[in-house]
């Protein structure tokens, strides 16, 4: 049958330590041991097998022998090993530790897997025999232990922007009551804030029973920017006054204290904190909890009564100061500021993140379990280091930084009013340059190829005004006008705008920048369109070999690269291959993007399309009825995307 054709994804915008670790004691609630007696025959290997392992996990014990290894593990207070052993060490060490309660799990890292995988398949711990190391992290719990949502560096981000942001606070009182009136929420309780906002502090405005608390809360949950932004000014004061409250009272809190709260959960969210026990718990909203345990309990047994599907959950926290950095994660008790002055509440800032000790059941209610939770300044290693490199990307600073932020995280219509309101107070060309240029992106974003080539025109204007026509500034502009002629057919001219880049870059970049890999990407967007595959092929080949090395194992334009390369494969009727890389693109797009991202829904339509060019029709049917669910939420709903994916929906369906 003839193959049916995936979405390619574009990008318009432009190592590790690997010291030998000396072996010290884990602090962290689990450990991973890497056992061989060759490590020192080969220190290049071992350098980039150490550098690899850290993608996931920050801190890899070595040893050399089996008596090391043991005695590593005899040591350990508490937490869970994983233990990486070469094959040749393998067979005797496993017979010693498998027993061991510590160990979690073992992977064989040997050059013979057949040999290997004869003795293996008896021990229930061992969950593999790898030739390479960067399937034994994929396959490991290793990598799932310490994942926090992709929700949470963006939410991050989005806290660091808007706290050194600094309106005036009648400016945003107007902004927010405009929104909150198209939000219908009652007009008592909008003017009742404009006539005392200032009489109150904000953490007795947090506490009152009004639209603040469930409007703020709800809107740093869902990563939704409207509401985010329009409350941003109420953030920054909320956040001020807990520091202050933190720095009077840490006398209080030299010793470690329980806190509790009670939350009622469904039964997928429940399902997915049994899933992270042993691994980090993230609060990215403002946390309310009681030092009174009735409390907790009282909330959680009103809200079970509400809903018989609910899971309750009681919630123990241990929270010790010396933990933590107090600076970026304040806490206070709060009852002689808030409306609510009698629950003895404890108020966390945003993003308190909470190592999981134990879940179990209560014995009076099978619907109500205890949760235990340590405070940590813990955090994800692989999101540490993503979200890094996104806020390098997301440059500049206040409202120009927050609406590239919108765009990153696909709030296009958000952006679209933010960039639209600073155009109208842009004072200089530079600042209306670099609007234009943004709201180019955004039409591209949305499939509006001639705004957005209306948009980079205007930019170009202006920057022709100072610079020359060769100048390194404008090349990621030509770059996104050749996108904008690619995706309206008109090749040639793509080619033209692509090749212009590269030659601009090649003299004003390193050979390994990212930014020179999305114009090789780029161009093998245009191959492919043209049915030239092998050169398609070639191009992001290249682009992939440059991201691979100059940018972390889970950022997004890798799974980009990924996804264009199984373009290719499915566009030459390769579908087995195609597969392959579409998986590794979404298992990326997972946990680095939002989870209504559309680039989310176009890794999810390209795997239902070579499904369905392998004839399976209900996995088909399945992929294509989720990226479609995103796109609606996502795009407008003209795209054209949105209505490609309804026509191979009618397609499969009729093949089922």
């Amino acid at each position: 049958m003839g193959g049916q054709k995936s979405k390619s994804t574009a990008s318009d915008r432009t190592a590790p330590s690997d010291a030998m670790p000396s072996r010290r004691r884990m602090t962290q609630n689990y450990l991973v041991i890497w056992v061989d007696g060759n490590i020192d025959e080969n220190p290049e290997d071992c350098r980039n097998t150490l550098a690899q392992l850290r993608v996931v996990v920050s801190e890899v014990n070595v040893c050399r022998t089996l008596e090391e290894c043991i005695e590593f593990l005899n040591e350990m207070d508490e937490g869970k090993a994983f233990v990486i052993s070469s094959g040749a060490l393998g067979q005797s060490l496993v017979n010693d530790i498998h027993g061991m309660p510590k160990v979690d799990a073992i992977y064989i890292f040997c050059g013979n897997k057949e040999r290997h995988e004869a003795w293996a398949k008896d021990w229930p711990k061992i969950r593999g025999v790898f030739t390479s190391i960067k399937p034994i992290y994929a396959a490991s719990n290793v990598q799932n232990l310490n994942q926090l949502p992709p929700t949470y560096m963006y939410s991050v981000i989005f806290k660091d922007i808007i706290l050194e942001i600094n309106d005036d606070d009648a400016k945003s009182i107007k902004a927010l009551e405009i929104y909150c009136k198209k939000k219908e929420i009652p007009d008592t309780e909008i003017n009742e804030l404009k006539r005392k906002y200032h009489q109150k502090s904000p953490i007795w405005w947090y506490t009152c029973e009004m639209f603040l608390y469930g409007m703020l809360n709800w809107g740093l949950r869902s990563l939704d920017m409207e509401a985010m932004s329009k409350l941003g000014f109420f953030i920054r004061s909320l956040n001020l006054q807990l520091k202050q409250l933190h720095q009077k009272q840490s006398a209080k809190f030299k010793k470690s204290f329980t806190v509790y709260r009670g939350q009622g959960m469904s039964e997928e969210d429940f399902q997915n904190l049994l899933d992270s026990k042993g691994g980090l718990l993230s609060f990215n909203n403002f946390l309310s909890t009681s030092m009174e345990r009735k409390v907790g309990m009282e909330f959680v047994e009103r809200t079970m009564k509400k809903n018989e599907d609910i899971v309750g959950a009681i919630f123990i926290m241990t929270i010790d100061q010396s933990k933590i950095s107090t600076s970026n994660t304040p806490f206070a008790m709060i009852d002689e500021h808030s409306a609510i002055p009698s629950e003895q509440e404890i108020l966390f800032t945003m993003h308190t993140v909470f190592r999981v000790v134990e879940i179990k059941q209560t014995a009076k209610n099978n619907r109500l379990w205890e949760v235990q939770l340590t405070i940590t300044d813990e955090n994800d290693p692989q999101l540490s280091t993503l979200t890094n490199r996104i806020k390098q990307e997301i440059d500049g600073r206040g409202w120009h930084r927050m609406g590239k932020l919108m765009l990153k995280v696909g709030h296009f219509d958000q952006a679209e009013e933010l960039y639209n309101e600073l155009l109208v107070n842009a004072s200089t060309d530079s600042d209306r340059a670099f609007i234009y240029h943004q709201l180019g992106i955004l039409k591209y974003q949305q499939g509006k190829y001639p705004e957005a080539a209306k948009f980079y025109e205007k930019y170009l204007e202006i920057k022709r005004k100072t610079l020359p026509e060769d100048d390194a500034s404008l090349a990621a502009t030509y770059g996104s006008i050749g996108l904008v002629y690619k995706n309206m057919g008109e090749y040639s001219k793509a080619l033209e705008y692509f090749k212009k880049t590269i030659k601009i870059k090649e003299k004003s970049l390193s050979p390994t920048d990212p930014a020179l890999a999305t114009s090789y990407n780029n161009i093998g967007l245009v191959y492919d369109s043209m049915g030239e595959y092998s050169k398609a092929l070639e191009s992001y080949e290249k682009s992939n070999k440059i991201w691979e090395i100059s940018l972390p194992a889970n950022h997004p334009l890798l799974a980009t690269s990924y996804n264009n390369i199984g373009l290719v494969y499915n566009n030459m009727g390769e579908y087995s291959k195609a597969l392959e890389f579409y998986e590794k693109s979404l298992k990326i797009k997972e946990i680095s993007l939002p989870a209504n991202h559309p680039d989310l829904a176009t890794s999810y339509n390209n795997i239902g399309l070579v499904y369905n060019n392998m004839d399976e029709y209900s996995k088909a049917f399945s992929y294509l009825e989720k990226a479609l669910s995103i796109y609606r939420n996502s795009l407008p709903l003209t795209h054209h995307y949105i209505k490609e994916v309804m026509n191979d929906i009618d397609r499969v369906k009729k093949k089922l």
